[in-house]
């Protein structure tokens, strides 16, 4: 017999199985039937590759409403909805926790896949259509192997037949929040969108015209897949932050690094592409650096679903799992590279420059870059090696990651503050000198001004070499702008002459120096204290008082906490009331520790509870964070500049590029 709380979802999830095997075939017929058109000119077949990435669209939305429908309506027939769902959940946590495991995040991988392709295809009508054919073919190919990857390992409409549990398991009380609503969406739009201009590397590489037209194109999508990576990390290092209850941003957790390594590599493509299309040379480095970032975001999804390593944010596995992708991923990279092996030689750059000129300035520090994320690479996968070489357990933390990233990234601010001021092709020393010394004097007085007025522990060097940067990469960006505004009759009238592009690449890098400054100050002067608090007791820490109230029950929609009172007064006056939170979760008895944060913009207050002690005393955690929420305002600034490149005018015409003979320095990175 049916069981009666599914019997009018029946046919559902059948629905969506099938509209992923058509998809699946259309995915088939997308990665050839383009491709071959191009290569024999057969315009009907390669105009078909628009049509079939709608199609499969359209197919990968439906399968994923199904199942968001099976979510909403309890249908616990589905084995994956009764793994992460119960009657009590919330209809907003229902529908977030259709991407809350596995095979529904990889539903929302191929989902996206499908809507990079059919932004693509979309907003590609300037484009010859030799080429969009062929970038929609080896986007189809990532969609075939996804697709394969998910219907035979890793259906997320399986049913639990003949036997249907009554009830749901529940999803990860860490998963009930806000941060899982929009941190993985944006994260995958980041990594997918990485798709895109390895696709356009591959067509580029097919075709043999690799020419600076390719870095044309593919720039804007690889900065909107760059936008939405910078904003998925920062949700993702706020949403830890908030609640896990210890208080920290980043810990150079294994999966933290699967994301963080396509950024750096990301960040380098961007200003590669750049300079390939302005100046029509690193081509073979930009085509190399298209394939690494979509590799590496392969590689991200390999560490986090494969089972290989332990991580509060990694998905529990099958091994079989892994070792699909591992193949897969062997398959892209190895396919790849070996036809850029072949392709490679032939591409020639016939522009020159100097030693003291942007090129060389933006080669060196995609250079550090690439030397960040390989220190990463080592950190993460060392462990992996050593355990497989039968090594011994070995842990790579905190302070190796911390040893080799912050004199790289303290370099790579000093010449990003330099390189910005350069011109192409080369620049003199006397115009740099008069044009950067005004910034480099007053950041050195920042520098050991400032941090007299902040913290109260002493004089701390690290904040002086963290004001210096920060200043230096904010005076020398200004710096940039005034003298390109020098002969501006108003401010406004001078902005308006500056490109999009420029006015992007500022708010950007500011946003570099407002991160570096919050990470820096907030590691230097943040203060913990761990502490038995009984009712009645007071605490004093960064100016402010903890009054501890005790300890009350309240009720959720699905758990009981035990909820604390925590008054805080400042210079003697009340200030505000915290309310930490223990909570139980009545389906599956876990309990959860869920931080109370008075917010502010030059410090936050963050207090979490422990465990209950005797005489109604609690172990209590009080953190003082100052300058925590610079990390991810410069998160903002960098994601608006990359939004403002995106706005300029110059991508939306219809015009052939010559980046050869393009020798202006008004349009920056």
């Amino acid at each position: 017999m049916i069981h009666e709380a599914i019997a009018p979802n029946l046919m559902v999830p059948e629905l969506g199985h099938y509209a992923l095997i058509l998809a699946l075939c259309l995915a088939v017929c997308q990665a050839a039937l383009p491709l071959w058109g191009s290569f024999t000119g057969n315009r009907v077949w390669m105009a078909s590759s628009r049509s079939l990435a709608t199609g499969q669209f359209v197919f990968v939305a439906f399968a994923f409403a199904c199942l968001t429908y099976s979510f909403l309506h309890d249908d616990f027939s589905v084995v994956y909805v009764a793994n992460q769902s119960n009657t009590l959940l919330p209809d907003q946590y229902k529908v977030s926790a259709v991407w809350g495991g596995h095979e529904g995040s990889l539903l929302l991988w191929v989902l996206i896949l499908c809507g990079w392709s059919l932004s693509v295809a979309a907003f590609s009508k300037e484009m010859p259509l030799e080429m969009v054919s062929r970038v929609l073919s080896v986007m189809a190919m990532v969609g075939v192997g996804f697709l394969s990857f998910v219907l035979l390992t890793s259906n997320p409409f399986d049913r639990h037949l003949p036997g249907i549990p009554t009830e749901g398991s529940d999803l990860n009380p860490l998963l009930q929040d806000f941060g899982l609503i929009i941190h993985p969406p944006m994260l995958y739009m980041g990594y997918v969108g990485l798709s895109v201009v390895f696709a356009f590397a591959i067509a580029a590489l097919i075709s043999g015209r690799l020419d600076s037209a390719w870095a044309r194109w593919s720039r804007p999508w690889t900065t909107i897949a760059w936008v939405f990576l910078t904003m998925g990390i920062a949700l993702g290092s706020w949403w830890a932050y908030y609640e896990l209850g210890w208080g920290g941003w980043w810990f150079w957790d294994p999966v933290e690094n699967a994301s963080f390594m396509p950024w750096l590599v990301a960040t380098a493509l961007v200003h590669s592409l750049a300079v390939t299309e302005k100046r029509g040379v690193f081509k073979s480095w930009t085509l190399l650096l298209a394939i690494f970032a979509f590799s590496l975001s392969l590689l991200g999804t390999f560490l986090v679903r494969s089972g290989v390593l332990t991580s509060v944010h990694a998905f529990a596995a099958d091994p079989e799992r892994g070792v699909f992708i591992l193949g897969f991923l062997g398959v892209v990279v190895g396919g790849s590279l070996t036809l850029y092996a072949f392709r490679a030689p032939n591409v020639k750059s016939y522009a020159s420059f100097g030693w003291l000129s942007r090129e060389a300035f933006l080669l060196l520090n995609n250079i550090l870059f690439i030397i960040a994320m390989l220190t990463i690479l080592l950190g993460t996968l060392y462990p992996l090696i050593a355990d497989a070489l039968d090594w011994g357990k070995i842990s790579v933390g905190p302070p190796y990651f911390n040893f080799f990233f912050v004199p790289l990234m303290a370099v790579i601010s000093v010449l990003m503050g330099i390189g910005s001021m350069l011109n192409w092709k080369r620049t003199e020393v006397s115009l740099l000198k008069r044009w950067l010394s005004p910034a480099l004097i007053a950041s050195v007085i920042f520098a050991f001004i400032i941090p007299f007025f902040i913290g109260s522990g002493g004089y701390e060097w690290g904040a002086v070499l963290t004001v210096f940067l920060g200043s230096w990469v904010i005076l020398s960006m200004l710096s940039d702008l005034r003298y390109r505004l020098r002969n501006a009759q108003t401010l406004r009238s001078g902005l308006g002459k500056l490109s999009l592009s420029y006015q992007g690449m500022l708010v950007a890098h500011i946003g570099v120096a407002i991160s570096i400054l919050g990470v820096g100050l907030n590691t230097i002067y943040s203060d913990q204290r761990d502490l038995l608090m009984a009712p009645g007791k007071v605490v004093e820490q960064g100016g402010y008082e903890y009054h501890f109230d005790g300890v009350v029950q309240v009720k959720g929609p699905n758990y009981v906490a035990e909820e604390g009172r925590i008054r805080i007064f400042k210079d003697g006056e009340y200030y505000t009331e915290l309310k930490p939170q223990k909570r139980r979760y009545f389906s599956s008895g876990q309990v959860m520790t869920e931080a109370a944060i008075d917010v502010g913009f030059w410090r936050d207050l963050y207090i979490a509870l422990g465990e209950p002690l005797e005489d109604d005393a609690w172990a209590v955690r009080l953190h003082y964070k100052p300058f925590v929420r610079w990390i991810w305002l410069g998160a903002i600034f960098m994601s608006i500049g990359g939004l403002l490149a995106i706005a300029d005018k110059r991508y939306r015409r219809k015009k052939t590029v010559n980046p050869v003979a393009s020798k202006t320095s008004a349009s920056a990175v």
